[in-house]
């Protein structure tokens, strides 16, 4: 190998890392705020912009608010004051944000609105997202291979569950997998035995699993005492995992009583290994990496 062909390539190296130096102090800080640690994919998410952001040659102040909406309210406030030039937002609740991001808005800072929709105000510049009502379908899908519904078996007892009623996504995953579900619950079979359906009841509120847990304790106890559930629609692996600590609190996931077809999104580790122990039977993998890359791409622009 040349020798000199090597010091070359190390001077280039060394060069571009000075450019970039030089572009990262011109081009500021991007404030990212985030709704919370507790789940990993908003932990993924984080990285994945602050990492494309610092390619570009951004700085990037990235805050997790632990579910807390005064908190981010706080966060984006400060980041704000500080003059971070664009504002990367995935809210905990989208409707609470109006006066804020006047705020940003006044002082000619851009909002994105990240996976979750911010509802309410007209100073959301823009929004990089899934196709979030396919994700629903996809998860129903799975419900329904896993029955054989298609093929006309049944009927088949379910029990349904959304996420966060402030989440905008909620609703879509919701939307899309009752498109594939409805028609199965109208011609009889799948029976919803605690008649809870609709967002306004089976909603969980910041997709907290404890709260899932609870709610599916009390379905079991009050509609299957002596009756089997087979199938419970979950839109998120977190929750997931809380149904079916629930449904292994009765019995669930022996010999004679497997476990119902439980969906789930994010392919969360512990759900995976749930999924490997023959337990969660399937989750969505959105590749949060390309969102992170959209989003960035989209800040970059817009400068």
């Amino acid at each position: 190998m040349n020798p000199f062909k090597l010091g070359f390539t190390a001077l280039a190296i060394g060069l571009m890392s000075l450019s970039l130096h030089a572009v990262a102090q011109d081009k500021g800080t991007i404030g990212i705020a985030m709704p919370t640690k507790s789940s990993a994919r908003w932990i993924a998410d984080g990285d994945n912009i602050v990492k494309n952001l610092q390619a570009k040659g951004y700085k990037a102040d990235l805050q997790y608010a632990e579910d807390d909406i005064p908190n981010q309210l706080a966060q984006i406030e400060n980041m704000i004051t500080k003059g971070d030039k664009v504002l990367v937002i995935a809210a905990i609740d989208g409707t609470t944000l109006s006066d804020a991001l006047q705020k940003a808005a006044n002082s000619g800072i851009k909002v994105l609105a990240y996976d979750r929709l911010i509802r309410g105000s007209p100073n959301a510049d823009y929004y990089a997202t899934f196709d979030n009502f396919q994700v629903g379908v996809l998860q129903a899908q799975s419900i329904e291979k896993e029955l054989g519904l298609k093929s006309g078996k049944g009927p088949f007892n379910i029990e349904l569950f959304g996420g966060s009623p402030d989440d905008n996504n909620a609703f879509f995953f919701y939307d899309g997998a009752m498109s594939v579900l409805q028609a199965y619950i109208d011609s009889g079979k799948l029976v919803v035995r605690s008649g809870q359906t609709g967002m306004k009841t089976v909603g969980t509120l910041r997709w907290d699993g404890a709260v899932a847990q609870a709610r599916m304790d009390n379905i079991l106890s009050a509609y299957y005492t002596d009756k089997r559930v087979d199938a419970v629609l979950s839109p998120y692996d977190g929750l997931s995992i809380g149904i079916l600590s629930s449904l292994k609190g009765v019995g669930y996931g022996k010999p004679d009583l497997p476990m119902p077809v439980v969906s789930g999104q994010d392919a969360e580790v512990p759900s995976v290994k749930s999924i490997i122990a023959h337990e969660q039977r399937s989750t969505i993998f959105k590749d949060t990496r390309d969102l992170a890359k959209v989003a960035v791409s989209t800040v970059d622009a817009r400068y």
